[in-house]
């Protein structure tokens, strides 16, 4: 039952990072805006949109893991993953941004993953 739940949570990460890369592909300045930092001149939508795809990315490999059917291997992928929320949280403290965005929506999301892994993996 834990294994399920984990599961499911990691189906819902993906679908929600592919969510995210769509928002900064469509509206790059409101979603830089509630990703922590400061708003970002319309000339940085580019960079954006490189975040976009990259959280597509993300999610994508998360559903094609998922498909495998390899639990262990999931939760090495969601122990991997969790890098890319942690450093999101720093580089929102780093560039001066909410300590709220930071810890609760980045480094919570971080250690959501990493729990969904340890489930997968001491299962």
């Amino acid at each position: 039952m834990l294994t399920t739940t984990a599961t499911v949570l990691a189906g819902l990460i993906g679908v929600g990072i592919i969510l995210i890369g769509f928002r900064f592909l469509l509206r790059p300045q409101a979603s830089a805006a509630d990703f922590g930092g400061r708003p970002m001149a319309e000339a940085g939508a580019p960079w954006l949109w490189v975040k976009g795809v990259r959280d597509i990315t993300s999610g994508l490999v998360i559903f094609v893991v998922l498909l495998s059917g390899d639990r262990e291997l999931l939760g090495w992928l969601m122990l991997a993953c969790s890098f890319t929320p942690f450093g999101d949280a720093a580089i929102v403290l780093r560039g001066g941004g909410t300590r709220i965005a930071a810890y609760a929506v980045h480094a919570g999301t971080a250690l959501v993953a990493c729990a969904i892994a340890l489930v997968l993996l001491l299962a």
